[in-house]
């Protein structure tokens, strides 16, 4: 029997009954035989209430104190979570014990709000499983070298949940979440859309990265680069249904390509419609100008994604990159503050109201003629094209944000992910 990492969702661990057909669940995994680490989210809503109520009480200008306290305030929830699941565990005479972050400990750097994992002691984790425990862990959160309080960021309990299966080599880590596993594109935009029994790593990446909700991105960049096997399935199936029926179910998370894979040139359609493009005009084209405005970007802890510079005329070029929206006025600010005037650029011109629309798959290494069958599908609806970004297995568009659904729908049809043989 093997060391499995469960993780479960806010939706998952919504109330007191979800939270008990949970811990039936574990237990049925645990009485077969298995060693089980369950990394729970906050109850649906919760981590929005406590931010709300955080928000009413913010000051003019948040500073880093203010970031600290956030830290604090959210991980709460998945403490509470986490030790409602624990009695609800021993409710199902199943011994049981929830840890905090900071407990364990999962060691993080001090970037408030979206912390990154540094290390994890996985010892009292251990001596637990071995005394028939089933060990609970908040996800989400850990602690920093001065022992403050961090989160991951959105999403940060799957992170929490694939690094924690990274330390303890799981054999195995099963997100379970609100949907039965990952999707060509989001049925709610396609209906047509359908579940992939298997998707690779690498394009598992590039989804996460390009707007695929399913699963956080640094979650699969840690199962990448320490080889954690992912599974992504569905926590609202009965209970009580056969273990070995709901081990083989839903998306498995790859590092094989299997001849199947092979057969789809493009495999799933990401979007994202939490994109601001921002283009600085004007720009004296010479070396280091590039640095000079990303690096004092990059310097606000912003992350930038698409880059374009263009052809320069008369000594000037334009400079455009986009930027999440929630970081948009951030970064027109520090642009016209800090970065213009030393630079001596014309204007700086921004724009919150565009998305992006990607292709992935492993397939488009090995064929050509795919980057310009999705612009002419695009042309044919009509939709403009305002930046082009692609890597060996996707291309990137930025459009307007009131062609998103149109462009998503038309690509899922123009490349058949509909009716593609690796979808079951």
């Amino acid at each position: 029997m093997a060391l499995i990492v469960h993780k479960y969702g806010g939706t998952s661990m919504g109330s007191t009954e979800r939270i008990r057909n949970v811990a039936k669940r574990v237990a049925k995994w645990a009485r077969a035989g298995h060693q089980i680490v369950v990394v729970p989210s906050a109850m649906s809503g919760e981590t929005n209430r406590l931010l709300g109520l955080a928000k009413e009480l913010a000051p003019a200008k948040p500073g880093n104190d203010y970031s600290r306290e956030l830290d604090m305030l959210a991980s709460t929830g998945e403490q509470a979570s986490s030790a409602l699941l624990a009695i609800a565990l021993q409710s199902e005479g199943q011994p049981s014990v929830s840890y905090a972050g900071w407990q364990v400990a999962i060691k993080t750097n001090n970037a408030y709000t979206k912390a990154r994992i540094e290390s994890i002691d996985d010892s009292r984790v251990k001596a637990d499983l071995n005394e028939g425990k089933v060990v609970i862990i908040t996800g989400f959160q850990g602690v920093d070298d001065h022992g403050n309080i961090t989160t991951l960021g959105r999403g940060g309990s799957d992170t929490s949940a694939v690094a924690v299966a990274a330390a303890l080599k799981a054999a195995e880590c099963l997100i379970y979440t609100d949907v039965d596993g990952v999707y060509t594109t989001d049925p709610r935009v396609v209906p047509e859309a359908r579940r992939l029994h298997t998707v690779s790593f690498e394009e598992m990446l590039e989804m996460a990265s390009l707007g695929s909700k399913v699963l956080q991105i640094r979650s699969v960049e840690f199962a990448g680069k320490y080889k954690v096997p992912m599974r992504v399935l569905s926590s609202f199936t009965p209970w009580d249904i056969d273990i070995h029926e709901e081990a083989a179910s839903g998306t498995l998370i790859t590092f094989e390509e299997d001849e199947q894979m092979e057969q789809a040139v493009v495999s799933g359609i990401a979007f994202n419609r939490d994109e601001a493009k921002i283009s600085v005009l004007g720009v004296p084209d010479k070396p280091g100008i590039a640095y000079q405005i990303l690096g004092a970007v990059a310097d606000a802890n912003i992350e930038v994604d698409v880059i374009i510079q263009n052809l320069s005329k008369d000594g000037k070029t334009d400079f455009s990159f986009t930027v999440h929206r929630n970081d948009y006025a951030k970064t027109i600010d520090l642009l016209k503050e800090k970065v213009l005037p030393s630079l001596g650029a014309a204007e700086v011109l921004g724009d919150a109201k565009i998305c992006k629309v990607s292709i992935v798959g492993i397939g488009m290494r090995s064929h050509v003629g795919v980057a310009s069958k999705m612009f002419r599908c695009l042309s044919e609806e009509g939709i403009n094209i305002q930046m082009i970004s692609t890597s060996e297995i996707k291309t990137s568009v930025v459009i307007d944000e009131k062609y998103m659904e149109l462009a998503v729908r038309a690509l899922h049809k123009a490349f058949d992910l509909d009716q593609a043989s690796v979808i079951i």
